[in-house]
């Protein structure tokens, strides 16, 4: 036997191979070089080097920002947090710029003028005239619609200024109205007069102001619980080492020195390498290279000081009443696009993974930083993946401050939570244009109070449920478990192959939505046992994604599922659930009976004390109670109280909407009653009147007048 046995064994296996499955979805990126999705492949095993374009910091950051820096905080959590990538992210801050140059210089030179209370009323109403002329003057000479709309408003507010103002007999109200109706103009004309007659301004003038709004920018980015940057870089902090860059430039023979400035030699680079790799199209796009070298810089004087039309500026030769710093070229500043190049390098090497930016930066701004760094490198790939988010318009519109549909982040989260904010973009393509709307708006508030119930419903189920370590918690599937759960696998992998598709969150979204319908559906079966364990495995799933998405603005803890609690919530290390939820259950029953009582005995004043119990104290202290049709127990879910506020006051308006629109309809019944009424009368009158008018006799004049027609009938009729 023994023998046989082993004799059958060496030829028969005992174990069979599987067979191996199809090869398994690798992440794909839409890179801005081939305008397709191409996989992506690390450089440097399981590390990703990523930078990424900051803002210029000379104003308050607004939805645009948002666009980018929220669309790529969500991808570089994915890639972190799903993906497994370890990620050093990188990201500038833009300090000196043309812009932030005029905005402080115009700031310093209107404060000196109004801080100056010995210039006369009569010179303050002159400088008001000039300033209105100089911007007509700007305004002809302007081809952009939106900013035509924006000097119209200037202008307008001016000239009514100033035809009022003689009316104004007090000198210090005069000048105050004066300086508050004419402030833009001012000092926009007070810049353009004297801003290059001046002494040298000190650099801190304009990084006061740099920094002022960088502490906005970065206050704004925690709001919005976004990611802070593993490096942040500065250009004022970089100056050593773009005078070093430019200077390799130049000995490599792609750069020359012009007039005390440094500009690129973009035909002599083309010959070697290519320009333009981003938007090769636009290599000869004069208006947008001459954008690119900053509002300061005069068009006919770069173009004088250029071999070619397209080069650009490296290093500019400051003017006076601009900063200023040493170089080998005499003093000056950095130009705009080198500054990237500069300082992505430094901090991520010859060659890095990641570039990101809003896609309005592509030409000049990218393709520039690609050739300046190919150019020091005297290499052919700089960075391996550029990736773009797409534009924002808001109410399908492009945002604009004369347009008035401008909206700063600020404005925004006033509105509107970060969470909520957050959701909008998830339901969109990182790389597709977005609309901020509040159509938009109400799709996603209806997508987070979906999310927001389930959670909700998930945990009126898990509160009876035992610890895992206990019997009682583990059931046997039976047939609606089964196919749950089938749903559930079948939609991971969809989840799953749609963040490997170039992060597509859209399709995540809609894949959670459908998990949470048949979630809920499963739940709702009339008198079904569900399997606790197998709801609790959906919400924590769905909890992990939102949690990898930034939904949630701190990790919860192993146990939790769904949304985290509020910042004031957080503050505090005690679960007030947990503590809560006893207490709250005993009152519960001990309302479900006296309410149960007065339905018996039909009480309205115990029943309006119950309602009132559930729908103004609970809510307040975070607790919603549901009556159910059909049951004498409430359901009990906490809840942020904010929201339950939020939903109390929704109520109210739709209640108070409904209220308007019944006796709006009422109304018009009567007035339609009445109108019928009225008109039945009038017709009634009329025909009392004519009834009247033919039971009196017949006058000489009438008998002769029917006469008469009845000869002429005859008459006609003969012919």
């Amino acid at each position: 036997m023994c023998s046989t046995h082993q004799q059958k064994s060496s030829s028969t296996s005992l174990w069979k191979r599987p067979e191996a499955a199809a090869a398994e979805a690798q992440l794909h990126l839409y890179n801005s070089f081939t305008k397709k999705k191409e996989l992506f492949v690390p450089i440097n095993g399981n590390e990703i080097r990523w930078y990424s374009c900051g803002p210029t910091v000379y104003d308050t950051s607004h939805m645009g920002h948002a666009r980018s820096y929220i669309s790529f905080d969500i991808l570089r959590r994915v890639m972190a947090d799903y993906f497994g990538y370890d990620i050093l992210y990188c990201m500038n801050i833009t300090d000196i710029d043309d812009k932030i140059i005029k905005r402080a210089r115009e700031r310093y030179l209107i404060k000196k003028y109004k801080d100056d209370t010995t210039i006369p009323i009569e010179k303050v109403l002159e400088d008001c005239q000039l300033a209105l002329k100089h911007v007509k003057d700007v305004r002809s000479r302007e081809t952009d619609k939106d900013k035509q709309a924006m000097y119209d408003k200037q202008i307008s507010t001016v000239e009514n200024s100033l035809q009022n103002i003689a009316a104004v007999t007090d000198v210090e109200a005069k000048r105050k109205t004066l300086y508050a109706d004419c402030h833009d103009i001012l000092s926009s004309y007070l810049d353009f007069s004297y801003s290059h007659s001046t002494n040298p301004l000190d650099n801190e003038v304009f990084l006061e102001l740099a920094r002022h709004y960088e502490s906005e920018f970065h206050s704004d980015m925690s709001r919005l619980n976004i990611l802070p940057p593993d490096a942040l870089t500065r250009v004022s902090e970089y100056v050593p080492e773009i005078i070093t860059f430019i200077q390799k430039i130049i000995e490599n023979g792609y750069a020359y020195e012009s007039n005390s400035s440094v500009y690129f030699d973009t035909i002599k680079f083309h010959k070697q390498h290519a320009y333009a790799k981003l938007e090769p199209d636009r290599m000869g796009d004069i208006d947008a290279l001459s954008e690119g070298e900053g509002a300061l810089t005069t068009a006919s004087n770069a173009s004088n000081e250029k071999k070619n039309e397209c080069d650009f500026v490296l290093w500019k030769k400051s003017k006076i009443g601009e900063p200023v710093w040493q170089s080998p070229w005499g003093l000056g500043r950095p130009g705009w696009h080198i500054e990237c190049s500069v300082m992505a390098s430094a901090i991520l090497g010859a060659q890095f993974d990641i570039h990101t930016g809003g896609i309005d930066l592509k030409f000049p701004h990218h393709d520039n930083e690609i050739a300046q760094s190919e150019a020091f490198y005297d290499s052919d790939s700089w960075v391996n993946y550029f990736l773009h988010s797409g534009h924002l318009t808001i109410s399908g519109c492009k945002m604009s401050k004369s347009l008035k549909n401008f909206v700063t982040i600020q404005q925004a989260l006033e509105k509107y939570t970060s969470r909520q904010i957050r959701l909008l973009f998830l339901l969109h393509s990182w790389s597709s244009t977005l609309d901020y709307s509040d159509h938009g708006m109400e799709k996603t508030l209806s997508y987070e109070k979906l999310l927001s119930e389930f959670f909700l419903n998930i945990k009126t189920h898990l509160r009876s449920m035992k610890q895992l370590n206990h019997s009682s918690a583990y059931t046997k599937y039976d047939e609606y478990d089964l196919q749950l759960n089938e749903r559930f696998s079948a939609i991971k992998k969809q989840v799953h192959l749609a963040l490997c598709d170039s992060i597509d969150t859209p399709t995540v979204m809609e894949n959670i939505r459908q998990l949470i319908t048949t979630t809920n559906i499963y739940m709702n079966r009339t008198n079904a046992t569900v399997n606790r364990l197998l709801l609790r495995n959906i919400a924590a799933y769905i909890t992990r994604l939102i949690d990898i998405f930034g939904l949630n603005s701190s990790v919860p803890s192993t146990d939790d599922i769904g949304f985290t609690r509020s910042t004031e919530q957080q503050a505090s290390a005690v679960n007030v659930e947990d503590i809560a939820m006893p207490y709250v259950e005993q009152f519960a029953l001990f309302r479900d009976a006296v309410r149960t009582q007065a339905i018996e005995v039909k009480n309205k004043e115990l029943l309006t004390l119950c309602d009132y119990v559930r729908n103004e104290v609970l809510p307040e202290l975070g607790v919603r109670l549901e009556d159910r049709t059909g049951t004498n127990k409430a359901t009990i879910k906490f809840c942020d109280p904010e929201v339950l506020r939020r939903e109390r006051e929704q109520a109210l308006l739709v209640e108070k909407s409904k209220q308007e629109e019944k006796e709006r309809r009422k109304l018009e019944q009567q007035l339609a009653k009445e109108a019928k009424e009225a008109k039945k009368k009038t017709s009634k009158e009329k025909k009392n009147t004519n009834s009247k008018d033919s039971s009196q006799p017949a006058t000489v004049e009438t008998v002769t007048a029917e006469a008469a027609a009845m000869t002429i009938g005859n008459s006609e009729g003969a012919n």
